[in-house]
């Protein structure tokens, strides 16, 4: 490759980076929050978020949650699944203990808020969550979790507890510059609404409920 088209790649490559364009201050329920806002464009509507504890600590190990967005169950608290409950569960325990909540916008697995209600109406005739995403054409978990990598280390987060049952996400971070020194769950307690959601991520995903 001519130098020219390397340092064009190189420039392109810089210009597709995430970019923290504004934080504030947010207070929470759970507590104080620095909210940054992640994007490559500054006119972007839905930025990546980060919020940091107050009391977060970047010297030492810090508790993480990534947490990909669920309008259903963060906004609207459905039963259909558990994320409104881990995403409060993650907040208290940031607070409490200094911690980061990474709030990735990859709605529906990756596949967005429209498929994800076509995939719930293939559920509610008999495919599981996978299946339903695999019939409308997508992967079953479309997630980018190098964003998360990228806010972390603009944070100057070196090692993290990572709070999560998803085994791909410890796995995403094996050749990073971030260190995962430990895992912690977050279990939260099935309803009659998410219980075979739940045993399918479980037996077909291979999360560690």
């Amino acid at each position: 490759m001519a130098k020219v088209e390397e340092e064009l790649l190189f420039m392109k490559i810089k210009e597709n980076r995430l970019v923290r364009q504004a934080e504030a201050l947010i207070p929470t329920p759970w507590g104080n929050f620095r909210m940054g806002a992640y994007a490559e464009d500054s006119e972007d509507w839905m930025p990546h978020l980060a919020l940091v504890s107050e009391n977060c600590d970047l010297n030492a190990p810090v508790l993480t949650r990534l947490h990909s967005e669920c309008i259903t169950g963060d906004l609207f608290g459905s039963k259909r699944c558990d994320c409104g409950e881990q995403l409060a569960y993650a907040l208290h325990k940031a607070a409490e203990e200094g911690g980061i909540v990474l709030y990735l916008r990859q709605e529906g697995r990756g596949i967005g808020i429209i498929n994800k209600l076509k995939a719930y109406n293939l559920q509610d005739i008999g495919l599981n969550t996978i299946d339903a995403n695999l019939h409308l054409g997508f992967e079953a978990d479309a997630r980018d979790y190098g964003i998360a990598i990228e806010m972390l280390e603009d944070l100057g987060v070196h090692e993290i507890k990572l709070l999560t049952n998803n085994p791909d996400k410890i796995e995403a971070f094996e050749d990073s510059k971030v260190k995962v020194i430990k895992r912690i769950p977050i279990i939260i307690e099935p309803n009659a609404d998410n219980r075979e959601y739940l045993r399918t991520k479980q037996d077909f995903m291979g999360h560690m409920l």
